[in-house]
């Protein structure tokens, strides 16, 4: 039988909540900006002093600000395991692999049919993870309960460009329907990510692998947010280092920050709240801002 996320109430997220746009710090801003847009595809929207926001129409996924002056974050730290963009139509997510083949192949990691999407994995000029996928229809997703079946089985890039592609005359493609799918974090312990982004900031549980990797969403999504340890066990707070900055976290009303900030003094948890945006630290220092949708 097939059932869905738990229904929400006044301690969980508004269902209609969404991810926003992530930042990330970067040293090569030409090298990162070719990367986002030649190979990604991502346009830019707007340009800031020592920045610019990236994405498609005018929704923004990307922004990447200067930090010449940070160092690396390493491999074992807390911080991004990847930045998760998610098409509309499988036509132009495979027109963006396309493109990611032809300038960026070196950057191609792997895939995954994850039974509720199809990804495509790459790393950035970086060592930011980039995830490329397309949701399976919700209809088929599968519930235990308040858990969804999620696996990992292989796809084959050619097969599957050549099922999305054949005969298609990239050029006259519909525009580009993309957003930011979720943020997947690497951290240092899961029982510290369920009291933060579960018990104090309102997301659902989805998925839980053991001590190994949490999966939270808001209104019966697969995933908003994902944490595991796979490289980062035992990581204590984020130094000041390049790669993920502020992640977004866009709700439907004012009402809905305020409760937020409630859940985070009930949990003795700081934050910096101004009546339409909240921004609150998790345990290893990854910034997380809550907003108002426009």
């Amino acid at each position: 039988m097939t059932t869905t996320a738990t229904d929400n109430t006044e301690m969980n997220l508004a269902p209609d909540t969404r991810m926003g746009r992530l930042e990330l710090r970067v040293r090569d801003m030409d090298t990162m900006l070719a990367y986002y847009t030649t190979g990604v595809g991502l346009e830019p929207l707007a340009d800031e002093p020592g920045a610019v926001v990236l994405g498609h129409g005018s929704t923004p996924i990307v922004r990447l600000s200067e930090a010449k002056g940070l160092r690396p974050a390493r491999r074992n730290e807390a911080g991004l395991f990847h930045t998760a963009v998610v098409y509309e139509g499988l036509p132009q997510l495979s027109k963006t692999l396309v493109s990611m083949f032809q300038h960026y192949p070196e950057t191609y990691t792997g895939t995954g049919d994850h039974w509720v999407s199809q990804a495509f994995y790459f790393t950035d000029p970086e060592g930011n993870g980039v995830e490329l996928y397309h949701d399976r229809p919700r209809s088929e997703w599968s519930w235990n309960g308040n858990h969804v079946a999620m696996g990992t089985d292989y796809i084959d890039p050619m097969n599957f460009l050549r099922t999305h592609l054949g005969g298609v005359d990239l050029d006259s493609l519909a525009p580009t329907e993309a957003e930011l799918g979720h943020v997947h974090l690497q951290v240092g312990d899961v029982a510290s990510v369920h009291d933060f982004y579960v018990k104090a900031l309102g997301f659902d549980e989805t998925a839980k692998l053991g001590n190994q990797a949490l999966f939270v969403s808001a209104g019966g999504y697969h995933h908003h947010m994902a944490m595991n340890v796979w490289n980062s066990r035992g990581a204590g707070p984020r130094a000041n280092t390049l790669g993920m900055g502020v992640v977004d976290i866009l709700v439907p009303t004012e009402e809905e920050v305020a409760k937020v900030n409630e859940r985070l003094k009930a949990h003795r948890l700081s934050s910096t709240y101004d009546g339409r945006t909240l921004t609150t630290l998790d345990p290893w220092n990854n910034e997380i801002r809550l907003s108002v949708r426009a």
